[in-house]
């Protein structure tokens, strides 16, 4: 569209906008007026494929787990954007190149970094040879 009347452009975003309004609204209000309501005690209670559950679904789990994840999910990212970066590596030259030895650099120096303070460490501290 080459108009520079703003209401021509934006009036499809506005038709839009009200559409997902309306198709929301009224997926919600239908599913609070037509959905069942139980009261029952049974309702309440979780149900795996018909085993009744035993203990309590609030499970304790060590720092390292979260830890772990997350160390996952930062250089699962990390790898992302070196796979991206290899597919415009001829596009990019040698500045490009460069770009990304740092970067490889600077993840390496933060994985020697949680190396050195143990954080990759599951083993109980005695056998990493720190006192208590």
């Amino acid at each position: 569209m080459t108009s520079t009347d703003p209401t021509g452009v934006l009036w499809p975003l506005a038709l839009y906008t009200a559409a997902v309004v309306f198709i929301v609204g009224s997926m919600l209000g239908l599913g609070y007026l037509l959905g069942e309501r139980h009261r029952e005690r049974e309702t309440g209670e979780p149900f795996e494929s018909g085993i009744l559950p035993t203990g309590s679904a609030r499970i304790r789990l060590s720092i390292k787990y979260y830890m772990t994840a997350m160390f996952f999910v930062v250089f699962d990212l990390e790898a992302a954007f070196i796979l991206a970066w290899a597919v415009g590596a001829r596009q990019l030259g040698w500045s490009g190149y460069i770009e990304v030895v740092v970067f490889i650099l600077v993840l390496l120096a933060g994985l020697a970094y949680l190396w050195k303070v143990g954080a990759l460490d599951w083993s109980p501290r005695k056998s990493r040879g720190v006192k208590e």
